[in-house]
C-alpha cells in the first residue's frame, strides 16, 4: 500500500520527511511512501520576523489543509513549529525518538557567547533565544534573521552577523555539525532552555484514519511523547506562542516514568524572568501545574507586557 506525505520545500523539511518515510518502509515491508511538496506562507515571507506575520501556523496551515482535504495521508513537522492545538479532525499520530534538543551558537570567528565582543551582532528570529542571550550578555546586538539553515549559515559566513543561533538538531540532521567544529558552541540547558518540542518530530494525520494511525505506531517513542506533551502543556497553560519568550524542557526517567520538567517565561528585554521546575507522571497535569506556578509568580504580567 501507499502512504502519501506532505512536506515543505526546505532541505531540512525534506530530510525529516524522508527520514520518517524510510523508517516506516523499514517497519512495514509492503509499504511505499511518497511525498508531495507544499510551499507554506512561512516559506514565502522571509523579510519579516515570524511574530509579525502570524507565528507558528505559517509553517503548517497548507499541510494541514491538504490532510483535511484528503490529498495526503500524513505530514511531518518539527514539533516546535506546530501549534499546541490540532485543527478539528487532525491528530499527532506518532512522535519518534527525539534528537538533540539543545541550541547552538555558530560563529565564523570561533567566538563563544562569553568571548563575543561587546556590541557583536547575533542573528536570531526567536524571542526566546534573544531573551536568554541578553540575560547573559546584555551588551550584544540581537538582529533578526530568517531563512532555512543553509541561508542563515551563508549570511553568517558572508559577514552579515558575528554569530547566529540554531537548533542543534537541524545542524546535525543536515550534517553541518561535523564541519563546524570549533565554530559551534552547544548551549547547556542552564544557558539556553529550548523551545517546547525542540528536537522532536511530529507526524500529523487525520484522527479517523485508522490504517494510517496503525502504521505510525511502529515509530512512536513513548518517553519522547511524554516529555514534549509536558512541555507543550506548559506553553498552552500560559497561552503562549512563538511571539513570547517561553521555553521548556522535559526529561523522562525510563525506570520510573517520572517526568522532570523545567519551564521559563522571560520578558523580551530579559530583565524579568521566571523559572519553574517540577516532576510527575501525568504529562499534561505537570505542564499545566508549572504554568499555573509561573503565572502566580508573575508570568501573566510578563506575557501581557
Amino acid at each position: 500500500m501507499n502512504l502519501k506525505f506532505a512536506t515543505r520545500p526546505s532541505k531540512l523539511a525534506r530530510w525529516q520527511t524522508t527520514h520518517i518515510m524510510r523508517a516506516l518502509e523499514t517497519a512495514h515491508a509492503d509499504l511505499i511512501c511518497i511525498e508531495e511538496v507544499f510551499v507554506t506562507q512561512g516559506d514565502k515571507v522571509l523579510d519579516k520576523p515570524l511574530p509579525m506575520i502570524g507565528g507558528k501556523g505559517l509553517f503548517t496551515e497548507e499541510l494541514e489543509a491538504a490532510l483535511l482535504e484528503e490529498r495526503v495521508d500524513a505530514a511531518v513537522h518539527s514539533l516546535k513549529d506546530l501549534p499546541t492545538e490540532n485543527p478539528a479532525g487532525l491528530t499527532i499520530g506518532a512522535i519518534p525518538v527525539r534528537a538533540d534538543a539543545h541550541d547552538a551558537l555558530v560563529s565564523d570567528a570561533g567566538y563563544t557567547l562569553a568571548t563575543l565582543p561587546e556590541g557583536a551582532k547575533v542573528g536570531t528570529s526567536s524571542p526566546r533565544r534573544a531573551a536568554q542571550l541578553l540575560a547573559q550578555r546584555p551588551n550584544l546586538q540581537i538582529a533578526d534573521i530568517r531563512g532555512n539553515v543553509d541561508t542563515r549559515l551563508r549570511k553568517l559566513f558572508d559577514g552579515q552577523y558575528d554569530a547566529v543561533v540554531f537548533a542543534a538538531a537541524g545542524l546535525s540532521r543536515l550534517g553541518f555539525d561535523a564541519d563546524l567544529g570549533e565554530k559551534m558552541q552547544i548551549f547547556s540547558y542552564d544557558e539556553m532552555l529550548p523551545a517546547p518540542g525542540q528536537g522532536a518530530l511530529a507526524i500529523q494525520c487525520r484522527a479517523a484514519a485508522d490504517v494510517t494511525l496503525g502504521l505510525l505506531t511502529a515509530i512512536e517513542h513513548l518517553p519522547t511523547r511524554l516529555a514534549v506533551t509536558a512541555e507543550r502543556a506548559f506553553l498552552s497553560g500560559l497561552g503562549g506562542g512563538c511571539a513570547v519568550p517561553v521555553a521548556a524542557y522535559g526529561d523522562v526517567d525510563l525506570q520510573t516514568s517520572v517526568i522532570k520538567l523545567t519551564g521559563l517565561v522571560s520578558s523580551l528585554d530579559s530583565k524579568k524572568a521566571i523559572r519553574v521546575s517540577g516532576e510527575g507522571k501525568d504529562a499534561v497535569e505537570l505542564g499545566k501545574k508549572l504554568a499555573e506556578e509561573a503565572l502566580v509568580q508573575g508570568a501573566a504580567g510578563i506575557l501581557n507586557d
